[in-house]
């Protein structure tokens, strides 16, 4: 029976940690509601471009989103996203625009998810996650699929209207699978796609098609990708990830096979390897783990039983 520590209580999945906003809803359409807000002193704002927003490091050694009040942010009306309050009551707001703001002070950097997941708190890693999801479906969902007419935004960012035909469009989320695939001597199944370097390897993960269950998607893709067959799938996570509008569901499963047979197309190798073996390969620089933002990180290293190296 295979054994694993739970590592995710002290390493919290990126983006997943809770923030202390709460999102709320009911205000997107009230549009008294949202324009006190935005007038209010403690209300803060920060510009989104790109999936980029300026951080900055404090002299006490954290990361901060630079945030102003809303009186110092750039003119915008349409590209004007609520993003919800916190528990002080303090609203926040992110403008959508073609480029970031300069800075005066010229400490503070741009930086997208990738790098600033990883420095910035709970709070602001909310934040610009979900600034950044919303940019990325603002940009590609300008026009109605539908009727082909422009649409125009409501809802303070979260519904995009047709006012030709009267369609509602939404911003959409792709579950994509994401799973530790482990087989009876307790060894792990880590691939590397074809377009990562030479010895990156991390979990396998796919897409949910149309029709299938999330435990059918995980079978499928780990049989697809590698050729190995799988039974018992169970559920540990989910993270989400904006890249550009994806939400991932992490697993663990069990092989009820082990002969590999990749795909060649997503997976270019695959091997099974036993914490030893990986914690070698790790130590000759033959692997490297996964990057630390994602989940495929905390997934393995709940079966492998502590942090991995850092790549």
């Amino acid at each position: 029976m295979t054994t694993w520590t739970d590592h995710r209580a002290d390493r919290p999945i990126t983006f997943s940690a809770p923030s202390g906003i709460d999102r709320s809803a009911h205000h997107r359409l009230d549009e008294a509601w949202l324009a006190a807000a935005w007038s209010h002193p403690s209300t803060r704002v920060f510009v989104v471009s790109g999936g980029q927003a300026l951080i900055d490091d404090t002299p006490d050694g954290r990361t901060e989103l630079i945030t102003t009040p809303s009186f110092e942010a750039p003119l915008t009306e349409a590209h004007r996203y609520y993003l919800g309050t916190d528990d002080d009551g303090i609203s926040y707001f992110a403008l959508q625009k073609d480029a970031l703001p300069g800075r005066l002070d010229q400490s503070a950097r741009a930086a997208g998810l990738r790098e600033a997941g990883l420095l910035l708190s709970p709070r602001d890693a909310g934040l610009l996650v979900h600034a950044v999801a919303l940019e990325n479906w603002q940009r590609l969902h300008r026009f109605c699929s539908r009727c082909g007419e422009r649409t125009v935004i409501a809802a303070a960012g979260h519904i995009r209207r047709c006012p030709a035909c009267g369609a509602e469009h939404y911003p959409r989320t792709d579950p994509a699978v994401i799973m530790l695939v482990t087989d009876d001597q307790d060894r792990a199944l880590l691939g590397r796609q074809v377009h990562w370097p030479e010895g990156r390897f991390s979990t396998l993960a796919g897409f949910v098609e149309p029709g299938e269950s999330i435990e059918q998607s995980v079978a499928r893709e780990v049989f697809e990708e590698a050729g190995v067959v799988v039974g018992d799938v169970e559920y540990v996570a989910s993270q989400p990830w904006p890249f550009p509008s994806s939400l991932m569901l992490g697993f663990m499963a069990r092989a009820t096979s082990s002969d590999i047979h990749v795909d060649g197309e997503e997976i270019e190798e695959a091997r099974w390897f036993s914490r030893d073996d990986l914690r070698a390969a790790f130590e000759s620089g033959e692997v490297l783990p996964p990057y630390g933002i994602s989940i495929a990180a905390r997934l393995i290293e709940s079966w492998y039983g502590k942090p991995l190296p850092k790549p």
